[in-house]
């Protein structure tokens, strides 16, 4: 029975390896406003979103989010700390990806999706009109030069930029005194509405939006009604309008199988 567990436990960290890797293509849908009907859809590779649209970045220019600040104001203004490198990225903006299945309209919201279920919603607004100190959001497939510092991204062209394919703001330098491209907390305070900020705990995070691993983008007619930036419903429940089938996590397997090899083997014993 040991050997068992373990081979169950080895072939689930194989699985969620898998769902946790860079991604090369993006599947793009607009869905109806019931929540369900697919109105149009396709899915296209980093290679043809090189080819066929405006790139943001330049393969040199690093953009950075901000991370939550713990001493003094939350919000952080003035842009002082706690900067998340996300490299010298190259990216497809979102809006050119909703407008290969219809595009969106005021009223409506755009989803990012990961791999691993987790999504993020934003409104037109902030997709087809952004503010230049939040700047478009750009689905990234290239990354020119690791970080500074924190978390290693990996370069060149996804896979090799394994933190790939990530969401990633290109704003502006306006309101950093040091000439860098972040989109702080209070630039998201100023520019998302409050159901797409982002925060850890209590304390305000862009850092928490730049979403990797994407494999969808979701335009929704008249809004997204379901949780919000939270695990997607294929990997926990049902999701309103899901286009992917649901997916039973490999660790709710492996413990469903130890609940049941334990329960034969106390059976056993009893009846030995």
């Amino acid at each position: 029975m040991t050997r068992i567990l373990l081979a169950l436990l080895c072939v689930s960290m194989l699985a969620c390896a898998a769902s946790a890797a860079p991604t090369t293509e993006l599947h793009v849908v607009k869905i109806a406003a019931d929540g369900e009907t697919i109105l149009n859809e396709t899915t296209v590779d980093y290679r043809w979103m090189e080819a066929h649209f405006p790139i943001l970045g330049d393969g040199v220019t690093h953009y950075y989010h901000q991370g939550p600040v713990f001493e003094g104001d939350k919000w952080d203004p003035n842009e002082t700390t706690n900067f998340k490198d996300r490299g010298a990225v190259k990216g497809t903006d979102i809006r050119d990806l909703a407008e290969l299945v219809g595009g969106a309209e005021p009223g409506d919201e755009i989803m990012v999706r990961a791999a691993d279920g987790y999504h993020v919603e934003f409104a037109y607004q902030n997709v087809y009109e952004p503010d230049p100190r939040q700047g478009p959001m750009g689905v990234c497939w290239y990354n020119g030069a690791e970080t500074g510092a924190g978390e290693r991204q990996g370069c060149g062209y996804v896979p090799d930029y394994y933190t790939g394919m990530r969401l990633v703001f290109f704003a502006d330098d306006s309101t950093n005194a040091e000439g860098l491209h972040i989109y702080g907390n209070w630039d998201m305070h100023e520019t998302l509405p409050e159901s797409a900020q982002h925060f850890y705990d209590l304390y305000p995070s862009t850092g928490g939006l730049t979403v990797k691993w994407i494999d969808e983008v979701r335009v929704y007619t008249g809004g997204y009604h379901g949780d919000r930036g939270a695990l997607a419903g294929s990997l926990d429940g049902t999701e309103t309008g899901a286009t992917t089938a649901p997916v039973e996590s490999p660790f709710s397997l492996v413990a469903t199988f130890a609940a049941a090899l334990g329960a034969a083997a106390l059976r056993a014993r009893r009846g030995a």
